[in-house]
This record gives structure tokens, sequence and C-alpha cells, in this order.
């Protein structure tokens, strides 16, 4: 087995940080074997070396090393780069394509930012893990592929899998070993070491005198948290080595390129205050029966409205009538919450009154001229004419994506291409 020195030599690794050295020291051990590996770590800190010590370490190393990375791939076609797909498949597809399992059989591929894989994609990668069988888009043709799988990822995966971003199934199966890379806050005797490391490249390729710090840039560079981790020091390196005149650099002089706290945006989450998905949805259907309430209650009172037009004023109602009336201009109970979707402000709580009906035997409606009213019909009830309409809306709403207008329907994708093609809506 390859010593860890000569693997940082190798690969250019700097530091000797316990966890850094467990790192690596855990690649080496698994590298023999064909078990996925899972790396976890912040933006920035090296994980992507982690792949290459295990490819370079195994039986596969004179085989395709392929990087992805699913985070930078659109979720239309992640599934027919990974897979391929055939001549004819969708739109475009003007010829049949190797997709990087296909390519890389024998070898090994490192999903960069695996947790940001579509959930559609994320069962065909389970498949391909749990029997080396997969299917090329538009292909009933099953395929086998013998590929290491190496994945990376800087979310909380157990928070993605809470908010069903990710299979909790997939995450075990990719899991089989966890190797985690230390931000480099936590490494602050390497932080100068490194330092020096990219002080040294950056002067040679760009044929200048090396930067040197003082003691209290020294002492100022280990304080600081560096959020972006490596690579935001090498960047800094790089920009000191063109920007700077002066070759020493004192503490007061590196703070212009690095503030004391770094300024960066804060995902914040909402504890209070906020509507969570799962409460939104709740009042979304609330709504929705409060509008249909309405509809009804507006047909209900078209049909009111022409019978007293008809009986010239009669004020002879039924009890089903008295009560539709006193249910419509009758303020209900408003919600009082403000965080709900459903309240609203009542500044004048009185302007609201029952309808005075005035009926006099004697009054005289010879003046009012005939009217032919139309009995009005009300809209149709028709479950199939109510759902052709939510599909072709949410086709609309989301530009013809199927996938995302059947998330928003509530259906799978297989259901709502039945339903398209019932409802002739293919065009």
């Amino acid at each position: 087995m390859t010593d860890l020195q000569s693997i940082k030599t190798r690969f250019g690794i700097i530091g000797n940080y316990p966890a850094l050295n467990r790192a690596l020291e855990k690649a080496i051990q698994v590298a023999p074997t064909d078990i996925s590996v899972l790396v976890m770590g912040e933006s920035g800190v090296g994980k992507e070396f982690i792949p290459k010590i295990i490819h370079s370490e195994s039986r596969r190393k004179h085989q395709p090393y392929i990087v992805v990375n699913c985070g930078a791939i659109p979720e239309g076609t992640i599934d027919s780069e990974l897979f391929g797909h055939e001549k004819g498949a969708f739109t475009g597809a003007t010829s049949t394509r190797k997709g990087y399992f296909e390519v890389a059989d024998g070898g090994t591929i490192f999903l960069d930012e695996v947790g940001e894989l579509p959930l559609q994609t994320q069962v065909r990668l389970l498949r391909v893990l749990e029997s080396g069988e997969f299917m090329k888009v538009g292909s009933s043709q099953i395929q086998k592929t013998d590929v290491r799988i190496v994945a990376a990822t800087n979310v909380n995966m157990l928070n993605a899998i809470n908010d069903g971003r990710f299979r909790e199934d997939l995450y075990y199966r990719l899991n089989t070993v966890q190797i985690d890379m230390p931000p480099l806050r936590e490494r602050k005797g390497d932080i100068h070491l490194l330092y020096r490391k990219f002080a040294i490249d950056f002067a040679e390729k760009y044929r200048m005198p090396e930067l040197v710090l003082t003691e209290d840039a020294v002492n100022y560079l280990e304080k600081y948290p560096f959020p972006g981790n490596v690579r935001q020091l090498r960047n800094l390196v790089e920009q000191m080595t063109v920007v700077e005149q002066n070759r020493t650099v004192n503490a007061v002089k590196l703070a212009e390129y690095i503030p004391a706290s770094p300024n960066l945006p804060a995902v914040v989450q909402k504890s209070g205050g906020g509507i969570s998905n799962s409460e939104f949805n709740s009042e979304r259907e609330i709504m929705y029966k409060i509008l249909f309430d309405m509809r009804n209650d507006l047909n209900d009172l078209k049909s009111l409205t022409s019978e007293l037009i008809k009986n010239r004023g009669n004020s002879d109602f039924s009890s089903q009538e008295k009560n539709l009336i006193n249910r419509v201009f009758t303020p209900e109970t408003q919600v009082q919450n403000s965080g709900s979707l459903l309240y609203f402000e009542n500044h004048n709580a009185n302007q609201f009154q029952n309808p005075t009906i005035i009926s006099d035997g004697n009054d005289n409606y010879n003046d009012v001229e005939d009217i032919e009213i139309e009995e009005t019909k009300p809209d149709s009830l028709s479950l199939q004419n109510n759902e052709r309409e939510l599909i072709v809306k949410a086709l609309e709403k989301h530009k013809g994506r199927r996938n995302k207008a059947a998330d928003e329907l509530g259906i799978s994708q297989r259901t709502l291409y039945r339903k398209i093609k019932q409802y002739n809506l293919e065009d």
C-alpha cells in the first residue's frame, strides 16, 4: 500500500492536520475495493482529490476516470448525459449517444455535487448501484456496466432527505464509506504552509518575486475563518501576487485584501413568521374551496335574481332562499391570524348589513318593462372538464415541462402523459 507522504507529494496536497491525514488514509484503504464512497465537506476544501487518489490506487487505474458536475447539468438533459439516449428519443436527438456510465465501463465515475441530482435521476442511479443495469433515454433495452462510483457533496444530506430532496435509500447506498474533508478554519497550522506553496507557484507562473508575510500578517491570516476554504486562500494569494507592489506584506496591508469578518450573504431559516410548504398547501386547498363556494353562491344568486324579476318583487321567499340571502350577505367569521394567507383587515365591520326587503301589496309595477330572462346555467361541474383545465394551466405555467407540471398537480409523470394523450393535449 502506498504511504501517505508519497500520496501528498504526487497530488500536491499540503498539510499535516490529523483530520486531513485520516481522510487521505481512508481513501488509500478503500481504493483496492469496489465499494462506493461519499465525500463530505464544505465547498473549496479539496474534495476532488479523494476520488483521484481512490482511482489511482485501484485496479481500475488504467481505465477511464470521468468527472461529472451534477449541479452544472440542466435537469432536462442529465439523464441523457449519464445514461445516453437513442436517436429520436427527444427533440434534437439526431443520433444515438453513449452516456458516461457506458463510456466509463470498467473505470471510475466521480459524481460531484451529487446532492443536486433530480429525484428521477436518483432512481436510475440507485439501479446502477444495486445491479449495474441502466437503460438509455428512449430505449427499452437493459445494458450492463461495471463502474466504481465516488460521490461528493457540500449539502447536509440528512436535511435533504427530511425535505424530500434526496432519496434515503440512495444516500445509504452511496454512503458505504464516508470520508469527511475538514474546513480550512480548523487547519490553522496548515494555512501558512498553503500560503507559501501558492506564493511560490504564482511567483513562478507570473515571473514575479515571491510575496512574504510578516509575523503579524501570518497571525492575521491564521485567525481569518476562510468561508471559501482553500479555494479562497489560493485566489487571495494569486490576487496579491499580481496586484501588490511591495513584496513584503504586513497585517495592515493584508487587511485590505481580506476584511476582519467576512461579509457574506447568509441563508436564514424562518422560525416563526414564515409559512412552510405544508401550511401553504393546506391553505391553498382552503382557498380553492372558498372560490368554488363563491362560484356556487354566485350561480344561486343569479337564479334568485331571475326569479325576483319574473315575480315582480314578490317577497314570499322559500326557507332555502332566505338561508341563501343570510349566508351571502351576513359577514362570516374572518381569519384573524395575520400569518395566514386568508387574513385580511376589516376596517369597518359595520359596513356589512343584511339586506332589507320592502314589500307592499299595493305597489304598482306597471312601469316595469317585461324582460325575458335566460335561465342561468351553472358552470360545468364535470370532473373531466376541470381535470383537463387544470392540466392545461399547469403545462402553461411550467412552459410545457411535464415533470414540473406533474409535481404541481401531485401526480406521477406517467399518469400525466396518459392524461395528455387522453385529452389530446400533445400539441
